[in-house]
């Protein structure tokens, strides 16, 4: 029998059969509909009309738990979700998404609290338009800020046509844009702190239920957690990379800091181990990163590592006194700061740094250091030039007045004075032109011994023995450091190079005789080597050395005769008589042109191409002269047979082959 056949005899039971088969209920009320129509007895209508009622009240009831329980599954799995998301705007997406599938919304979205006041909408989902996230609610205004403010839930069923809460332009025309009506927005809180509120809209008009009220509200607290939660970890993040930050600038600050103090060591070294003022800046400069330069008071440049852009002197001086009173680096333009270099013998310098970085406070500090390490290197050079000098005069005056081969020993002493014995050296003649004789040879003393020389005095002149191999250049350098640390004019008078100890002696005569020569010329305060002079040098000198003039002009090809048996010195000689003719030349030597063609470039091979040139080719001819008298005068040929030619270019490196790019 079925529930419907029961009526009859059981109202109450027909009524639990169809709760048994959880029937909905509308087959409840059909039930009491067919009673009435078969005219069930009064009295069991009205049983059966009781057992009606009970039975909805248990089929709503069992609705509700029903939808309790699933909006409690849907919370955890929504908690889930949020425990799973560590980026704010994940979390918010997973919130968003979750309110409106959960309560059947057709948008929902979060707005969270501003530092000064009010809100903005963080997130959203559902939305047709991009007018709702970025908007910014004003203190006051709409449902979220009355539910923050009553930490209640506040809901409408038509928001628009709602004038219990003030309206606000801004929030009006996106719940147009969107076609809202019902919104429910609950707040969101934690700890006591108000974090923002949840939303949840309908585009039709909607009364929500007090479930639906309950179970937005769980989810809000629930994501209010999640948010403090994920806020909570964002910052520990954030201090943590800060902190991983702060770690390494350090790191890099204590590596840059034993960078630099190792750098400071080197330079100690240097200044320990007698090093120079280049091996100084080349060792500041590269830790540094940039371009340095030395310079003296003078804004001569003593060592760089490159080269500047030109600067102002005013600023110069500017900066160098800025600097000393600072007792720190200043700058002197936007890529270039200057140290002061003081070394309280001579007038302060200056040492600039050149680099595209700002200069850092260590930076600073080894700019400045590097600066104090270049003064003590020049006054070292100062004291050890003026210790070592006694013995360094003594030496070099032996060298001087030695016979052909030096004194035994010479070779030991000479190189404990810091000299190659085998080298190649220059001899300076220098003449003060003023009464400060003392002062130029505590100068000397210090230059000598910075280059690695020797000095001597003699009469009113400074002999110099310098490592070099260009006389000229030396002459120049030397001449322009005196002038500017005596205030006056010298002369230098130089000769060289010579090879080895053995022709420092008559070399230094040349030098000699050079310095008179140009005294004689009237160009007091000049500089040149014997090489520069010509034949004016064996004009105007008191002692005529004609071999060395024939040397220094010729001697390479004279030597190559010698050796070779060849003729070059009768080509040149025709060549020159012939009005520099290959082809006359051959005809007067009774050769083919060729030859002789062949024979001017053996010539122009020792001595250089320079030496058709007229100031080269006067003095050759010369020479050439001076040979042909000699042979009218003695009969002899022009090979210089007496050795004389050999022994000077050995003495005096021939200065014909150095001014022709070194033809020997």
């Amino acid at each position: 029998m079925t529930p419907e056949d029961a009526w009859t005899d059981s109202p109450a039971l027909a009524v639990l059969g169809l709760l048994a088969r959880e029937a909905p209920p509308a087959r409840l009320e059909e039930l009491l509909r067919i009673a009435r129509q078969r005219g069930m007895p009064q009295e069991r209508l009205v049983e059966l009309e009781q057992a009606v009622r009970l039975a909805l009240d248990v089929h709503t009831s069992v609705e509700q738990r029903r939808r309790r329980e699933a909006g409690l599954a849907a919370l955890i799995d929504t908690t889930q979700d949020m425990a799973s998301r560590d980026d704010l705007d994940d979390l918010l997406d997973i919130i968003t998404n979750h309110t409106r599938r959960l309560l059947n919304f057709d948008m929902a979205y979060v707005s969270l609290r501003l530092p000064d006041g009010g809100s903005y909408v963080r997130n959203s989902d559902g939305e047709t338009t991009a007018n709702s996230v970025g908007l910014e609610i004003e203190d006051g205004f709409g449902l979220g800020e009355w539910a923050q403010t009553r930490q209640a839930p506040f809901w409408t069923s038509d928001y628009l046509g709602d004038d219990r809460f003030p309206h606000s332009p801004a929030i009006d025309e996106v719940v147009s844009s969107e076609g809202l009506h019902a919104i429910l927005a609950v707040p969101m809180a934690h700890d006591g702190e108000p974090i923002g509120a949840l939303y949840g809209a309908s585009r039709e008009i909607r009364h929500f239920t007090p479930d639906e009220v309950s179970l937005l509200r769980s989810l809000a607290v629930l994501s209010a957690s999640a948010i403090a939660e994920t806020r909570r970890v964002d910052r520990i993040q954030a201090a943590t990379a800060e902190a991983e930050s702060e770690n390494a600038r350090l790191a890099a600050h204590v590596d840059r800091l034993q960078h630099l103090t190792g750098v400071q060591n080197r330079l100690a070294g240097l200044v320990l181990g007698g090093g120079a003022l280049r091996d100084v800046v080349e060792v500041a400069g590269e830790a540094l990163k940039g371009v340095l330069v030395l310079r003296d008071a003078d804004g001569q440049t003593l060592a760089a590592t490159g080269d500047l852009p030109s600067l102002d002197a005013d600023q110069l001086v500017k900066a160098l006194v800025n600097s000393h009173a600072a007792g720190a680096p200043v700058a002197v333009a936007d890529t270039v700061w200057a140290t002061h270099v003081t070394t309280g013998v001579e007038a302060p310098g200056v040492l600039l740094l050149r680099r595209s970085t700002p200069l850092t406070d260590e930076d600073g500090r080894l700019l400045y250091a590097a600066g104090r390490t270049a003064a003590l290197v020049q006054l070292l050079g100062y004291s050890a030039g003026a210790a070592s000098g006694p013995a360094r005069d003594e030496c070099l005056d032996d060298l001087l007045t030695a016979a052909p081969q030096p004194p035994r020993g010479m070779t030991e002493r000479v190189r404990r004075l810091g000299l190659d014995p085998g080298g190649q050296h220059v001899v300076l003649v220098v003449r003060p032109e003023g009464s400060k004789q003392g002062e130029a040879a505590v100068w000397a003393s210090s230059y000598s011994y910075r280059h690695r020389g020797l000095k001597t005095v003699r009469g009113d002149c400074l002999v110099l023995l310098l490592p070099d191999t260009d006389a000229s250049a030396a002459a120049r350098a030397v001449g322009d450091e005196l002038s500017r640390f005596l205030g006056h004019p010298v002369t230098v008078g130089a000769a060289g190079p010579a090879v080895g100890l053995a022709p420092v002696a008559e070399v230094y005569q040349e030098a000699h005789r050079c310095l008179d020569t140009l005294v004689a010329l009237g160009v007091a305060g000049g500089a040149a080597a014997a090489r520069d002079l010509g034949f004016l040098g064996l004009l105007l000198s008191d002692d005529h050395d004609v071999d060395a003039f024939i040397g220094s002009a010729m001697g390479p090809v004279l030597d190559y005769d010698r050796k070779r048996s060849t003729e070059l010195v009768r080509t040149l000689d025709a060549y020159f008589t012939s009005g520099s003719s290959p082809t006359r030349a051959a005809g007067h030597l009774h050769v083919h042109t060729n030859t002789v063609s062949r024979r001017l470039e053996r010539i122009t091979e020792l001595l250089g191409p320079d030496w058709q040139k007229p100031v080269n080719a006067l003095e050759i001819q010369l020479a050439l002269r001076l040979l042909r008298a000699r042979d009218a005068v003695y009969g002899r040929t022009a090979a210089l047979d007496d050795g004389r030619t050999d022994r000077t270019r050995a003495e005096v490196p021939g200065a014909m082959g150095d001014r022709h790019h070194g033809a020997r």
